[in-house]
């Protein structure tokens, strides 16, 4: 029986050559590469849900570390449903220059045959949403120990909408951005951009924590941490390789690039702690393993192995540098550096594959009719506008939250914790 549908089904194809007046098939998906898709998904949100919430976690003390998981998966749930009523048409429906439709609102108009590109459009919209759910999560580490959690559900919801969405149409969903042909891979504008930039406004807002910046207590567990960092970086194979949308060549040397640049910053880092404490620790030392797969992250799919290493080297350096810049020249409390790794190493990123992507440096080259200065050009102003409005629509939220629910916790809840002050618990009971 299987030989003959074999037979029947060469037939069929042969018949549907021969008669070219007959309807075409739909489009379909693509078995192998819907598996693949299936696993990048499941990878993106391990990033969030527990990588995210226990990197963070270990960098607090003990008395907040459950407040910072709980804000984890709060706005994981949040961010899927708002995704599905509105952001993700905003995103990635309609042929606005600055803004999606609502044709795909609740997904109303998409069926289960639909596909999107050659996988169905059920699975883009998860992955898509995948990265919808960890980017608002990366501000809350500007701002732990310190903030109100109905502030932070507020303020999530509503960025999600007025800066993520407008900007991943721009850059992914044919906004003016994607018709300059800016090269952002994975999420170096669209992600650690604004979360960088939105991050950096929201802890200068809200005020430091007490005995910022030399008397705080150092993290409750590095141990804890290391662990978050290591499914942060397994995840993000999903994050940089999975962004081909496709089981290829440019999904591997994206996932190629990726490693590398994670392994050379976490040397880089662990250098420079050497050379100026003695010492390396193993804070530092995955620090730094983030500082690199942000910054490799816009240039991931578009450069070589030696773009990667390059990528990550630089990434761990500027971040280092960064994350004290923020603390004492700007005075602004970004507890857990979320401006300085990711913000610094996604623009930066983002600003340097317009030379890494060169064909002779081992990259795919750029767009027809673009050069090495035009590209730099296009990144450059990327950067521009995305940081502008971030910071624009940051400071917006940050007025009407005041106004509302409230932005900072009261004194006695961040003297007893938030983990207990604002949700009842402990992370770990004695």
């Amino acid at each position: 029986m299987h030989r003959t549908a074999q037979i029947a089904l060469g037939v069929a194809v042969l018949l549907a050559g021969a008669t070219p007046a007959l309807a075409q098939p739909a489009a379909t998906a693509d078995a192998g590469h819907t598996a693949w898709m299936l696993s990048a998904t499941a990878f993106v949100l391990l990033m969030t849900l527990p990588g995210l919430a226990l990197f963070y976690a270990g960098l607090v003390r003990l008395k907040n570390a459950l407040s910072v998981m709980a804000h984890c998966v709060a706005i994981a749930c949040l961010a899927s449903v708002l995704w599905l009523f509105g952001a993700y048409s905003l995103s990635f429906s309609g042929n606005g220059l600055l803004l999606g439709d609502l044709g795909k609102f609740a997904l109303m108009n998409v069926h289960r045959d639909s596909v999107a590109g050659l996988i169905p459009e059920h699975l883009f919209f998860m992955f898509q949403m995948t990265f919808a759910v960890i980017t608002p999560a990366l501000i809350v580490g500007a701002v732990v120990e310190r903030i109100r959690f109905a502030a932070v559900m507020l303020f999530c919801g509503l960025w999600l909408l007025i800066v993520y969405a407008p900007v991943c149409h721009w850059v992914w969903g044919g906004g003016w951005l994607m018709q300059r042909h800016v090269m952002d891979y994975a999420g170096g504008l669209v992600v650690h951009a604004t979360a960088g930039a939105s991050a950096l406004v929201l802890a200068w807002r809200l005020g430091p924590r007490d005995g910022f910046p030399r008397d705080l207590s150092p993290p409750h567990n590095p141990g804890m941490t290391m662990i978050g960092a290591g499914m942060l970086w397994v995840g993000w194979y999903g994050f940089n390789a999975g962004s081909a949308l496709a089981a290829n060549g440019d999904a591997a040397a994206a996932l190629m690039a990726t490693h590398l640049s994670a392994a050379s910053a976490g040397l880089v880092w662990a250098f420079i702690e050497h050379r100026r404490f003695r010492r390396a620790s193993m804070v530092g030392l995955v620090t730094g393993v983030v500082a690199g797969l942000a910054t490799v992250t816009p240039a991931s799919g578009f450069v070589g192995p030696l773009g990667g290493v390059v990528l990550g080297a630089a990434g761990s350096f500027v971040c280092y540098r960064a994350v004290d810049f923020v603390k004492h020249r700007l005075k602004v409390d970004d507890s857990l550096d979320v401006f300085a790794v990711h913000g610094v190493g996604g623009i930066l990123g983002t600003v340097m594959v317009a030379v890494l992507a060169s064909t002779r440096l081992g990259g795919v080259g750029y767009a027809p009719g673009v050069g090495m200065g035009g590209q730099a050009l296009t990144q450059m102003i990327g950067v521009a506008a995305v940081v502008a409005w971030s910071v624009l629509a940051t400071l917006a939220l940050v007025f009407v939250i005041r106004r509302t629910v409230g932005l900072r916790a009261r004194d006695e809840h961040i003297e007893e914790g938030l983990d207990m002050s604002a949700h009842g618990e402990r992370a770990w009971n004695p």
